[in-house]
């Protein structure tokens, strides 16, 4: 297969009153402001050569997608918080906010919002890993003593505090309208796949389900990682953590792997039910979306396109051939 006839890969990512595409050139976020304008970040996109080498080699390529994917999401996260704070304060008041951010050593200028990005999805990661451990151990620790059983347990209270996790968030109205816009984008990518004119009528008419969402590789890394938990044995809590955190890449590069692989698999009729899980999940990660957060979505999308074709100097219609959503920015 030739370079230009390579399916283009576009991921998205929602973000605080908006949404986030990325290209093949360039990375683009439109925000819906208050006075009902809508305004964009737009980032060409920069990889290193070890990164696109690292992406061709299995197991390794999705863990450095995902931290690849929380660096530059960070940076479209924050313009978009920007623009919020802009909108909710008062003019005076933020411009003196803004004064004060500038002046001030914090985290973001130490080290750079890139690495605060990755260092917030590994301690994340780091947590839902550890905590359930912990937790199985306090409840069922002297109940019985098969180490799958025990690790099935962990699987389910760790399935079960995301789950009361995601619940409690999504009851908060900035975070349901984040989840809105994240079903704004699943609608937008699977209306352009299945070649609609991306306007909001047509795009509403598809399901804010995606199966190779990012929500789905949450769902994986659950039921991966009790299977992978299960080829080891363990004499006390404190390996069994340790044992946790060393086996923690090859749970993650395998569940990116799966996630391929359901994706792959999703047209054959008892195969696509592998990748029910993570579509269960999304019931919660997404919201459906009102006419306003699709037309966001629609132009974030659109001007991706517009600035992909002008930076490969191509018409536009000629990348609109067979996308693929980046599970780790869905």
């Amino acid at each position: 297969m030739s370079q230009a006839s390579k399916p283009v890969s576009y991921g998205g990512q929602a973000v605080i009153e908006g949404v986030m595409f990325g290209g093949k050139r360039v990375n683009v976020t439109a925000v819906r402001r208050k006075s009902g304008e809508i305004t964009y970040l737009e980032v060409p996109r920069k990889e290193q050569s070890w990164v696109s080498k690292f992406r061709r080699i299995p197991l390794l390529r999705g863990i450095v997608s995902i931290i690849d994917s929380s660096a530059k999401g960070t940076k479209h996260l924050n313009y978009s918080a920007d623009a919020y704070a802009d909108d909710e304060v008062d003019p005076e008041e933020r411009a003196e906010q803004k004064k004060k951010e500038e002046s001030r050593w914090n985290l973001s200028m130490m080290i750079g919002v890139a690495a605060v990005g990755i260092l917030s999805f590994l301690f994340g990661k780091i947590v839902l890993t550890l905590v359930p451990v912990v937790v199985e151990s306090f409840l069922f620790d002297g109940l019985f003593h098969n180490q799958i059983l025990h690790n099935l347990a962990e699987g389910a209270i760790k399935l079960i505090l995301l789950l009361a996790y995601l619940w409690g968030i999504s009851q908060t109205p900035l975070i349901k309208r984040l989840f809105q816009y994240h079903g704004a984008e699943h609608k937008v990518i699977t209306a352009f796949e299945a070649g609609e004119e991306l306007t909001p009528a047509n795009v509403q008419k598809y399901s804010r389900l995606h199966y190779r969402c990012g929500s789905s590789f949450i769902m994986l890394t659950v039921i991966i990682g009790v299977l992978v938990y299960s080829l080891f044995t363990y004499d006390n809590l404190w390996e069994r953590m340790g044992q946790r955190l060393l086996l923690l890449p090859i749970v993650l590069g395998l569940s990116f792997e799966f996630l391929k692989l359901t994706n792959a698999l999703r047209e054959i009729p008892v195969l696509r039910y592998l990748g029910y899980p993570g579509l269960w999940l999304q019931l919660l990660t997404t919201k459906e979306p009102t006419d306003d957060q699709v037309e966001v979505s629609i132009a974030s999308f659109k001007r991706m396109l517009e600035l992909d074709a002008e930076l490969e100097n191509v018409p536009v219609k000629e990348t609109l051939n067979s996308p693929v959503l980046d599970p780790v920015k869905g």
